[in-house]
């Protein structure tokens, strides 16, 4: 079957697509203002899960350059769709995407992760380290990784203790295949954004008290923050959000049989 490329995609799923990633780029705007912050400073990664493909496609037209994933085998059947429709387009010739797996990590598919992420967002502790580095240098290519950390109480969110945070941060600096590229961490589930607040704030804290015995990390990434919270937290540091629902709408893809949820989007 024939891919098609973006410029073939229906009017009205470009147009929706256009208008959603319009209407968020003005929100990320306006919370880097009250902040005073730039908005540049702050990447919005485009979390598709159980997302059409033709509705990332359309923010990917939009703008969108940073795709996330939390599933292995999801990501594995969807970047190929989406590479293939930007070949088939000549006005997609030089577009470049960054993808990131946002969701948690087993050790056993540390090789698919390592071959298919340009980023993990989502590495917590040193046995994971461990064999992304090995699955990196074997894939012959950098991995950027993001550490994370739990400070809501939540373990089933994964994410390493903050007196854990030093110790795995030199770990992937030790790593010649492994890029540091900063942290994350996922607030407990709440309708309110402000509660939220106090988890940005340490994390942002954590990164400076490293950067006083690592000073490279004192301008570490910081991801955090979602469809329901992400403009508290731009208000505290976000340098990356990751939105799913708020850029592409209520999903639609079925879940796979075994699969259980990891984290909203």
């Amino acid at each position: 079957m024939t891919a098609l490329g973006i410029s073939q995609l229906p009017k009205t799923v470009l147009e929706e697509g256009g208008r959603r990633y319009a209407t968020l780029l003005g929100r990320i705007e306006a919370a880097a203002g009250r902040a005073g912050r730039d908005p540049g400073e702050i990447t919005l990664v485009g979390v598709a899960k159980k997302q059409p493909t033709e509705r990332t496609l359309a923010a990917i037209a939009a703008g969108l350059r940073v795709i996330g994933q939390s599933y292995i085998q999801e990501a594995r059947a969807m970047r190929p769709e989406i590479e293939a429709a930007l070949a088939a387009d000549p006005t997609s010739e030089d577009l470049r995407l960054e993808w990131h797996m946002v969701g948690r990590l087993q050790r056993n598919k540390a090789s698919l992760a390592a071959r298919l992420f340009d980023a993990i967002e989502s590495v917590d502790r040193p046995e994971l380290v461990e064999t992304l580095a090995r699955r990196a240098e074997t894939e012959g290519r950098p991995v950027d990784v993001m550490l994370q950390v739990s400070l809501c109480g939540e373990p089933q969110k994964g994410g390493c203790e903050p007196d854990a945070l030093p110790a795995l941060a030199r770990q992937v600096l030790g790593c010649a295949s492994l890029r540091l590229g900063g942290f994350m961490t996922l607030p407990a589930s709440n309708p309110d954004p402000e509660a939220a607040r106090p988890v940005f704030r340490r994390l942002r804290e954590l990164r400076g008290e490293l950067a006083r015995t690592l000073p490279a990390l004192g301008s570490a990434a910081l991801s955090m923050g979602m469809s329901g919270d992400f403009e508290v937290a731009i208000e505290e540091g976000a340098t990356l959000v990751r939105v799913g629902t708020a850029l592409f709408g209520e999903r639609l893809v079925a879940g796979r049989p075994g699969e259980k949820p990891t984290r909203g989007d």
